[in-house]
C-alpha cells in the first residue's frame, strides 16, 4: 500500500498598493495581522512563533540589490546579524538573525521604482 500525504492549498496575498504577491500555506501562518494605515503589505503569525510579512516600498532612495546587502551585512544594529546576502542584477535575498530569531528576507527590485520584499 502506498503512502499518501496531504498537501494544503496555498494562499495568494496581493497587496493592492504596490503588487506585491506571496503565496504560502495559511495552514501554517493562521494570524493575519491587522493592516498598517499606510498599504504597504501585510503580515501572518504562526502558532509556533514564527512571521511571515509580504510588502512594498516606493524605491526612493535608488536602492540596488548590491548596495542594500552591503549595507545589511555593515549594520551594527543590535541584536541583528546577516550571514548570508546575494545580490543579482534586480533582486537580493538575505539570511541572518534578529532578536534571536533565524530571518530570509527576499527583495524585488522592480523598474516601475517599487521594492517588493518577502520577510520570514
Amino acid at each position: 500500500m502506498a503512502a499518501s500525504s496531504a498537501v494544503a492549498a496555498p494562499f495568494t496575498y496581493v497587496n493592492e498598493r504596490f503588487g506585491t504577491v506571496c503565496t504560502f500555506p495559511d495552514e501554517i501562518f493562521t494570524d493575519r495581522q491587522p493592516e498598517p494605515d499606510n498599504g504597504d503589505g501585510q503580515q501572518w503569525l504562526s502558532a509556533d512563533g514564527a512571521s511571515l510579512i509580504c510588502s512594498g516600498i516606493l524605491n526612493i532612495d535608488n536602492d540596488t540589490p548590491k548596495g542594500f546587502v552591503a549595507a545589511e551585512k555593515a549594520s551594527d544594529e543590535a541584536g541583528y546579524k546577516v550571514t548570508y546576502g546575494k545580490a543579482g542584477s534586480d533582486w537580493a535575498v538575505l539570511s541572518g538573525v534578529k532578536d534571536g530569531k533565524m530571518f530570509y528576507e527576499r527583495r524585488l527590485f522592480g523598474r516601475d521604482g517599487i521594492i517588493r520584499t518577502v520577510w520570514v
